[in-house]
C-alpha cells in the first residue's frame, strides 16, 4: 500500500468514527441512536480488519469506493444500514438453460458497489 493510499484509508476510517460520534437516528429515539452508532462502529471495524491484508491496488480502490459510497448513502438517507437490492430470485436468468452457478455470477455482477462486502445473496 502506498503512503497516499494508506493516508486515504486511515482518513476514511477516522471519518466514519467522526460520523458515528455525531450520528442521530432518523426516529430521534436515544435507544435507536445508540444502536445505530454501535452498528456504524462495529461495521467499520469488521470491514477494515477484514480488508487489512489486501495488497492489490485495484481491490484497494474498490474497497475505498465502496466505503465512500456507503458513507454518502448513509448520510443522505440517514440510515446506517446498507440499502437492499431488489432483485427477484432467479430474476436475471435467461429463459433457456442457465445453471445456478451462472445465476449467482450474474447476481454478483449486478450487486451495487456499496454492497460488495456483503456476500449473502439477496
Amino acid at each position: 500500500m502506498t503512503p497516499v493510499t494508506r493516508q486515504e484509508v486511515l482518513g476514511l476510517y477516522r471519518k466514519i468514527f467522526r460520523i458515528a460520534k455525531k450520528w442521530q437516528s432518523a426516529s430521534g429515539q436515544i435507544e435507536e441512536t445508540l444502536k445505530e452508532k454501535d452498528y456504524i462502529k462495529n461495521e467499520a471495524k469488521t470491514l477494515f480488519r477484514k480488508n487489512k491484508d489486501v495488497t492489490d491496488p485495484k481491490l484497494i480502490k474498490q474497497c475505498i469506493e465502496e466505503c465512500e459510497a456507503r458513507i454518502e448513502i448513509g448520510l443522505h438517507y440517514n440510515i446506517p444500514y446498507p440499502r437492499p437490492i431488489h432483485l427477484p430470485p432467479m430474476g436475471l436468468a435467461h429463459k433457456q438453460g442457465r445453471t445456478f452457478r451462472q445465476q449467482e455470477k450474474l447476481r454478483k455482477i449486478s450487486k451495487p458497489i456499496y454492497l460488495k462486502s456483503h456476500d449473502e445473496i439477496s
